[in-house]
């Protein structure tokens, strides 16, 4: 089973056209970390664990 993460989904980032597929979460959380950092400029090691969860939630079986 693969997961995918659509960045679009996360509130405020509609514009952004970035989605990653894997195949575990964990390696998805990886992708958005790094893309999170590279892309939007923010230092993951600072996301709070609301913020993580409402990543999780937005990782879906595809």
């Amino acid at each position: 089973m693969a997961y995918t993460y659509r960045c679009k989904d996360y509130p405020g980032n509609e514009a952004c056209p970035a989605s990653f597929t894997a195949a575990t979460e964990a390696e998805v959380m990886k992708h958005v970390e790094l893309h999170g950092a590279l892309a939007h400029g923010e230092d993951p090691a600072q996301w709070s664990d609301e913020d993580r969860q409402q990543v999780k939630k937005l990782i879906r079986n595809s």
